[in-house]
């Protein structure tokens, strides 16, 4: 659409070609784009796995949306000239209250609900005097911007300020000595509320002193709701991410097939005293010191594993293997598994080595994956690695992975010798770029 839209304002005609369930984010992205206007058409959802005479039949038949023979849309939006209604465009109200009209606590739950501003859980009302409470976890001036979000490419970016993140972090139910931690992860530019089809959340992974003084739990259930640091700082970036950037509506501005749970809260801190490796911030080039944040984004898979037993090869190989091949993963070890590979004469980082060479994939069944299409540009570019993937033979071998974009991180109670492996990368496209790097938490102190 936001092509389509583009090429419009270069004076080429143009009529996008959007699935029905795209109707209302299509009519959303255009205003957005101050062409409310603009002709598009539509066919019935889903095209992946349909075979060529099904997807003929799309377009010989009848658009679902507009109710009439799809390609009679096309001809129509192509050469029928523009009206007066056409050209108008589009003007946006941006400003919005910063303040409430006075009502009774159960009225005003219910106006948060009814506009979407939670997540669907009890929040705490941010008045004035709580988000005045809150605002003393930071020496940054109120009205000092903190990043801008928005929930997808084609969507407009909303700007949002410290009293802002403030506000959400009341309602997330966070101690005021969070704050420059959620201050951290709303810069980092990356949403936790995406609006991909593919239901990415985010997962984050708070390193250095801050961890300990703030109380955070990186021993037993530390990925679960069991502690209130880790839970509200993960709900505060959450809240922040939905209502600083213009929503997370289902059908709206908000896609995801099947939705997630880590979209509640995600957040977790590495257990650094109990691991046999360096920290992940001082991977990043931070100094063991430093308080930092780091923002993946994915979430989309979680593959849970034991080991290193003896075929641990063999059960990386298979597990990896099985990842989204657009998603690179982040590898949670407990600690007992982290000291078992040291023990076994392993660093991080010649494990990383070892996963990027010895998981590999037929190039093939490596390009049939239902993301290869956002890699392919990459390859007909000359792009490494993906430009040597795509001369490859079909039945050649390829290594699904290289070493920068799988990241090792170690937490948990040492009960279970347990990992496991979810999607995680540094901003949209952790295989193809780094993306945002981590934050600088002592920045917002």
């Amino acid at each position: 659409m936001g092509l389509a839209l583009a090429l419009e304002r270069q004076g080429v005609p143009t009529v996008p070609v959007n699935t029905h369930v795209f109707a209302r984010l299509a009519k959303a992205t255009a205003l957005a784009e101050g062409m409310p206007t603009a002709r598009g058409v539509f066919v019935p959802q889903p095209v992946v796995g349909r075979t060529p005479g099904e997807l003929r039949a799309y377009i010989e038949g009848t658009d679902p949306i507009l109710k009439q023979p799809f390609m009679k849309g096309v001809i129509e939006g192509l050469t029928l000239p523009l009206t007066e209604e056409d050209l108008k465009g589009a003007t946006f109200e941006r400003s919005t209250p910063r303040l409430l009209e006075p009502d009774t606590e159960d009225n005003l739950r219910r106006l948060f609900i009814e506009n979407h501003w939670t997540d669907y859980l009890p929040v705490i009302l941010p008045t004035e005097e709580r988000v005045e409470a809150m605002l003393k976890g930071t020496k940054v001036a109120r009205d000092k911007i903190v990043g801008r979000l928005r929930p997808t490419a084609f969507r407009e970016f909303w700007e949002f300020d410290v009293e802002k993140v403030a506000v959400n972090s009341v309602m997330a139910g966070a101690r005021p000595e969070y704050l420059p931690v959620v201050l951290a992860m709303s810069a980092s530019g990356i949403t936790s509320r995406s609006s991909s089809t593919t239901s990415f959340a985010t997962v984050s992974i708070v390193n250095g002193p801050i961890r300990k003084e703030l109380g955070m739990n990186d021993n037993i259930g530390a990925m679960g709701p069991y502690n209130e640091a880790n839970v509200t700082i993960g709900r505060a970036f959450n809240l922040t991410s939905q209502n600083c950037q213009g929503g997370s509506v289902p059908g709206e501005t908000y896609m995801g097939t099947l939705g997630n749970s880590m979209s509640f809260s995600s957040c977790y801190p590495e257990a650094e005293e109990r691991s046999p490796w360096g920290p992940l911030h001082v991977d990043n080039g931070f100094k063991p010191t430093d308080s930092v944040v780091s923002v993946f984004m994915g979430g989309w898979y979680t593959i849970s594993g034991y080991g290193p037993r003896d075929n641990w090869q063999a059960t990386f190989k298979r597990t990896l293997l099985a990842i989204e091949h657009f998603s690179p993963p982040l590898i949670i070890l407990d600690p007992l598994v982290a000291k078992d590979f040291a023990a076994l004469g392993f660093s991080k980082q010649s494990l990383i080595q070892w996963f990027a060479d010895n998981v590999k994939i037929r190039a093939a069944d490596y390009w049939d994956d239902q993301h290869a299409h956002l890699l392919r540009p990459l390859a007909v570019a000359g792009i490494e690695p993906y430009a040597s993937r795509l001369k490859a033979a079909p039945d050649d071998m390829i290594n699904l992975l290289t070493p920068e974009v799988i990241h090792i991180v170690v937490l948990g109670g040492e009960t279970q010798a347990g990992f496991k492996i979810v999607g995680g990368s540094y901003g949209g496209r952790g295989a193809t770029h780094s993306g945002s790097p981590p934050g600088l938490i002592d920045a917002w102190r």
